[in-house]
């Protein structure tokens, strides 16, 4: 009787009594496991340090302003705005810029600025 109990609970399936979609604690393979190793990554693959295994290295973005003491940004200077403006016509974050906090809000006022009086695209169209 307990080689019977053993060949239902083993065989069928797995998942901890679901019968349907979804998914279980670590049986599936996309979700969180609970306190499990991770799965090995394949070898050679494209990871953060690419193909090799080199450790990759980000430098840390200075503000441009910053460097270069520009302490106000002007609405007028549309070659300069330009560069903080995507393809799209939408203003690029400061993580992808690098500048400062105080520099991004000003360049953001001034690209806006700019916009409405026609020396820069709202958008791309």
């Amino acid at each position: 009787m307990a080689e019977q109990i053993g060949q239902r609970s083993s065989g069928g399936h797995t998942g901890g009594g679901h019968t349907g979609g979804g998914h279980s604690g670590g049986g599936y393979a996309g979700g969180r496991s609970e306190g499990g190793p991770r799965a090995p990554r394949p070898a050679g693959g494209g990871g953060p340090g690419g193909p090799g295994g080199r450790k990759f290295f980000r430098r840390k973005k200075v503000c441009k302003f910053c460097v270069e003491k520009i302490d106000g940004v002007n609405y007028k200077d549309v070659r300069l705005l330009q560069g903080f403006v995507a393809e799209s016509g939408k203003i690029v974050p400061r993580r992808l810029t690098g500048v400062c906090t105080r520099h991004q809000r000003r360049v953001s006022a001034a690209i806006k600025q700019a916009r409405n009086i026609a020396l820069l695209p709202f958008s791309n169209r």
